[in-house]
């Protein structure tokens, strides 16, 4: 699963960033902030019941071709593929997301990456409120930019990615060496399309800034850094709208729908 050489160029162009010199730490951690500082997370297909696919050629068509943004399979899987096109050692690790509380049924809800460098880092950009850099992959606090994180041991030796405090998400768990490609298609497929995911019932768009991330959960507007956060609504189709465009980045066809949609679903459910 990697980008074309042509895919690639375009991808580097919209994230504006060189090929790093170097297969190391400093040029790993320059493209995870790039393709973050680039990149919405936001769930969108499931939530309006647009078509979906977990490939990264199809995050790229999505995410580079279309201007848009991705949620977890997409970020991280277009990243990776990037990675892996200029040379990384990138392998795909199935996770899941609250899996303390959901248990092994959780297994399949993430994709996050490990990448071998002169030891392995997590790199993971598909959280959308977490951190900005890859990390060690080792047990152990982390912090960035003021927020705090860790990873710690978890039960049947899986390791948990433990979110800020204020995270949306918080914790993920993953194996390093757990990669299964098909329970994260068969999660994808009910995430995107059963009425029991919490996708298709909430909306949820989310983007750094350069000292924390603004997040948007249905018609609030949250922004966030480690010492604040500011809440407004959105109040109007237009205002979404414009919220969407000016705030996020994103080039959404019709989005006067999204804004039925979430006046059908309801304003207080959460993803």
């Amino acid at each position: 699963m990697t980008l074309t050489a042509t895919q690639l160029e375009a991808y580097l162009v919209r994230v504006g960033f060189e090929r790093p010199p170097r297969l190391d730490i400093r040029g790993l951690s320059q493209l995870h902030r790039a393709h973050l500082m680039t990149f919405t997370w936001e769930a969108l297909d499931a939530f309006m019941g647009w078509p979906s696919e977990i490939t990264p050629a199809a995050a790229f068509a999505k995410m580079v071709r279309g201007r848009r943004g991705g949620w977890c399979y997409e970020m991280n899987g277009l990243f990776g593929a990037a990675l892996a096109g200029l040379g990384f050692r990138v392998t795909r690790l199935c996770g899941g997301v609250d899996r303390e509380k959901l248990g092994d049924g959780a297994i399949g809800n993430h994709l996050t990456l490990r990448v071998d460098l002169d030891r392995p880092y997590l790199a993971e950009v598909g959280v959308a409120d977490a951190i900005v850099e890859p990390v060690p992959l080792a047990t152990g606090p982390i912090s960035q930019r003021g927020f705090d994180f860790s990873i710690m041991q978890a039960d049947g030796g899986w390791l948990r990615f433990n979110n800020h405090a204020r995270g949306i998400a918080k914790s993920f768990d993953f194996r390093p060496d757990h990669s299964d490609e098909a329970a994260m298609a068969a999660t994808h497929g009910w995430l995107t399309q059963d009425p029991g995911s919490p996708f298709t019932n909430a909306l949820a768009v989310l983007r750094h800034t350069t000292d924390g991330y603004v997040a948007l959960q249905n018609d609030c507007l949250r922004r966030v850094t480690a010492n604040s956060l500011s809440e407004q609504r959105i109040t109007s189709a237009d205002h979404l709208a414009d919220t969407l465009e000016t705030v996020f980045d994103l080039d959404i066809p019709r989005p006067g729908r999204v804004w039925e949609r979430l006046l059908a679903v309801g304003h207080n459910k959460a993803a």
